[in-house]
């Protein structure tokens, strides 16, 4: 075996073989695969290998578009034997909230490029005459779906990787992981010592036994599940066709022909079971295992299946498959950087690998190559999980996934499973007050408040809460409101050479003025947006650093590896150490001067600027900023303190009809204020010129990461702000702008905007569409609704409000 290798994988399953063959495409050869046992001998050696289309995340779409694109050319590209079976799919929707989430796919679906139609009941029975649509009003069809032989896939892909130069050693344990000073690993194994640039967790199910060794741990939790195959059907056996891969709601499951027998798979919603429970991981030396069947627990679902597909019941059982399949709390995979670590990559935590994994191959490696994947990769990074995501987090929502995943969840519907972690210590008081909270990086953040006691009935229309978030819009434009945003990331950046090194790491320039405030942007080696902070100068070699809450790890990582040997700053998260109040309208200032003796003039304090003050006898670092469009302050106090402040600050506001508000209100804002987003409008896929962030470029500086990327790069796209002429459904993200019938772009957030009345959104679009007065039409929940690029915000424009 090899001494030394660029890269080396961990695990020989679909999702190692792909990044292995994928990075080997990119140019990158000195890879090496190592494999305790066969390929394919984790998971993928027992997985049922449907690849469908549909999934509700448009990024997580994308990867499954390139799989089922790459599948059926497997065998030409490699020569070996992948049995891919284009059936075309199915799923069945049994009432309209199902029937919603499939236009809002079809809308996506226009973007990405697989063909998918919705269709009557009658028109699945003459598709798959064997099915039953009792209780069904449509179906989602895909005609691009198919399935293949997981075990030909995950070889077709090892066969090409080693063509193409990539090495593979089989039978051969991983014993151990050591990180050396310079950043490289030395791989510990059975057959010896491996040294590596950088190494790749690609283990599934035996994920979490490869982080501990690298000194980590990772979010997995591996469940049962069962699929039982038939023994041969007579009805198949007379036809030449094959019937699609049925997805139903009321099975709880997939269903569809294999070979000639049939072949049903469960996610049982009740008597769920973890695979190596109660240690919940696989010893290291266990290979291909599977577990005893259980058909008691999944008989309820096997009858409905039957009930579907009466063609089943004629038939005995043949052969019954019950195998571990790994799942991270939010379903998605890990693929992404480790957090703390340097050079350490996951490729692991998918519970729909082989679908996933050619797609999930092809963009990692594109991150590991070039630093930047096509698509959007934060949903995916490993760092959206902190230390709150623990064994009991992780097995909550994991169960919970695990449960529905043939359950349409609507946008605003979120599960109490796993909650809460991460609270302020405002938590109790606002929940009695009537806030209905979110989950964002295990923080509890206030969406809206119930003060009548109602419960939003989740959807892609316009609820029943639309006329609250009006009244709290309404609050803060007219009256005061108050917030709790502790979740913020938070940093303390400082020492002789902290200026520089932010202007290095930052497109934009640093504050110059004591107390000044800067939106920064740190890029990639390529140009592309890697993340968004707020900048305050506190001192000459002080700057307090502000991001997402969902960035926190991400943006730590970042800071933290940057730094170069010779600079001479200190990084401290201190995120946990401060609350956040936000104190938003034209009364903010009349609330805070009950409370302080600082001077809260315009002269005094400035806008875009901070202080450390004093209020109410507390010490408060006060930043005079706003995401909302109304004048007001950030008020940043110890987290202990967070209280007792919130408390003076609700007294001193009562005269001036002070009100709660929440993160549902702060979109709407935003929105009419045309403040692009982290993570929506400025991701991984854009240079700062695309998205439309010009001013928060200095070119003059001599060097900034990402400077001549930025110059040299193709200008291919904008990202453009506008009004949509919307009936009761406003834009979420990933719907298709259209030109013609032909999709040209695609939206990538929007709401309504209380305080001018109109619904609006931000899109991403060619340059011949981006103009000020450009129309195209977006199509929302199956409908064109016309739609203009404004030039100015909708909203206070010139900033007025705000530096008032």
């Amino acid at each position: 075996m090899q001494s030394s290798a660029r890269v080396v994988i961990i695990g020989g399953g679909i999702m190692g073989a792909s990044l292995l063959y994928h990075l080997a495409l990119e140019g990158w050869t000195d890879c090496l695969l190592i494999e305790k046992d066969e390929l394919t001998s984790g998971s993928t050696w027992h997985a049922a290998g449907q690849c469908p289309s549909i999934t509700g995340s448009f990024n997580l779409a994308k990867i499954h578009a390139y799989s089922n694109d790459l599948y059926p050319r497997l065998e030409g590209l490699t020569g070996q034997y992948v049995s891919w079976h284009k059936s075309g799919g199915i799923r069945l929707a049994t009432n309209e909230r199902e029937l919603a989430w499939f236009k809002y796919i079809n809308g996506f679906s226009k973007i990405i490029g697989f063909d998918m139609a919705i269709i009557p009941p009658e028109e699945i029975r003459r598709i798959n005459p064997f099915v039953t649509t009792d209780g069904v009003i449509a179906g989602a069809y895909t005609t691009g779906d198919g399935h293949a032989d997981p075990s030909g896939i995950c070889n077709a892909m090892a066969i090409g990787a080693k063509n193409l130069g990539a090495k593979i050693v089989r039978h051969n344990r991983v014993t151990g992981l050591t990180q050396l000073p310079t950043g490289e690993w030395d791989v510990l194994t059975e057959q010896g010592t491996v040294r590596a640039e950088i190494v790749v967790n690609a283990a599934g199910c035996y994920a979490r036994q490869v982080a501990q060794m690298a000194g980590i741990d990772i979010p997995v939790t591996n469940m049962e599940h069962h699929y039982i195959v038939t023994d041969p059907i007579p009805a198949f056996m007379e036809r030449d066709d094959e019937i699609p891969v049925m997805r139903c709601p009321h099975v709880s499951g997939y269903f569809r022909q294999e070979q000639k027998s049939g072949l049903i798979g469960i996610y049982e919603d009740i008597g769920l079971a973890e695979a190596w429970a109660p240690k919940g991981q696989p010893e290291w030396e266990s290979t291909s295992e599977l577990f005893i069947d259980d058909l008691d627990r999944i008989s309820k679902w096997l009858e409905r299946a039957i009930e579907r597909m009466p063609v089943f019941g004629e038939v005995g059982i043949r052969r019954i498959v019950n195998g571990a399949i790994p799942h991270t709390p939010d379903g998605a995979p890990l693929l992404g950087p480790a957090a703390g670590l340097r050079n350490f990559w996951h490729c692991c935590g998918t519970s729909f690998g082989i679908a996933q994994g050619g797609g999930s191959g092809k963009y990692l490696a594109q991150w590991i190559v070039h630093g930047d994947a096509d698509i959007n990769m934060a949903e995916f990074d490993p760092r959206r999980y902190g230390p709150f995501a623990d064994e009991d987090y992780s097995r909550a929502k994991v169960f919970l996934d695990y449960r529905m995943t043939f359950t349409t969840r609507p946008p605003g519907e979120e599960e109490p499973d796993g909650r809460p972690q991460k609270t302020s210590p405002l938590y109790e008081r606002l929940a009695a007050a009537g806030a209905v909270y979110g989950e964002t990086y295990g923080w509890e953040r206030p969406k809206w408040f119930s003060l009548d006691g109602r419960a939003e009935e989740a959807g892609y229309h316009r609820t029943n809460v639309f006329e609250v978030v009006a009244a709290e819009v309404k609050a803060v434009a007219e009256r005061v409101g108050v917030l709790d945003l502790s979740g913020f990331a938070k940093y303390e950046v400082t020492g002789p050479d902290a200026e520089a090194f932010l202007n290095r790491i930052c497109a934009n320039r640093m504050p110059k003025k004591q107390g000044g405030i800067g939106l920064v942007h740190p890029l990639s080696r390529l140009g592309r947006i890697y993340g968004e902070m707020t900048v305050t100068r506190m001192a000459d070699d002080h700057f307090y650093c502000l991001s997402a809450a969902a960035a926190e790890q991400r943006d730590e990582d970042h800071l933290r590896q940057s730094l170069l040997p010779h600079e001479q700053v200190t990084i401290r998260n201190v995120t946990m150490d401060r609350g956040v109040l936000v104190l938003s309208g034209p009364r903010a200032r009349d609330v805070l001067a009950k409370l302080t003796d600082a001077d809260l003039s315009n002269e005094g304090f400035r806008w875009l600027s901070g202080q450390d003050i004093t209020i109410a006898g507390l010490p408060v670092r006060a930043l005079r900023v706003s995401y909302v469009g109304e004048g007001g302050w950030e008020l940043h106090p110890a987290m202990s303190d967070l209280a007792a402040l919130y408390d003076t600050v609700w007294a001193a506001g009562q005269d001036f009809g002070i009100a709660n508000y929440g993160l549902y209100a702060v979109n709407t804002m935003r929105m009419e204020k045309g403040y692009k987003a982290w993570g929506s409008e400025l991701t991984n896929e854009l240079t700062m010129i695309e998205a439309g962030m010009d001013r928060f470029i200095q070119f003059k500086k001599d060097h900034f990461v990402g400077k001549q990327a930025t110059l040299d790069a193709p200008d291919r796209f904008r990202i453009v702000y506008g009004e949509v002429d919307a009936t009761d459904v406003d834009v979420r993200g990933a719907e298709p702008c259209m030109v013609y019938g032909k999709s040209i772009g695609l939206t990538t957030s929007g709401g309504y905007g209380h305080r001018v009345g109109k619904s609006l959104f931000f899109a991403c679009v060619p340059l011949d569409h981006a103009a000020p007065g450009s129309r195209f039409a977006i199509q929302l929940q199956g409908e064109l609704r016309e739609a203009k690029v404004l030039e100015h915000p909708a909203y206070d424009s010139d900033n007025t409000r705000m530096k008032a």
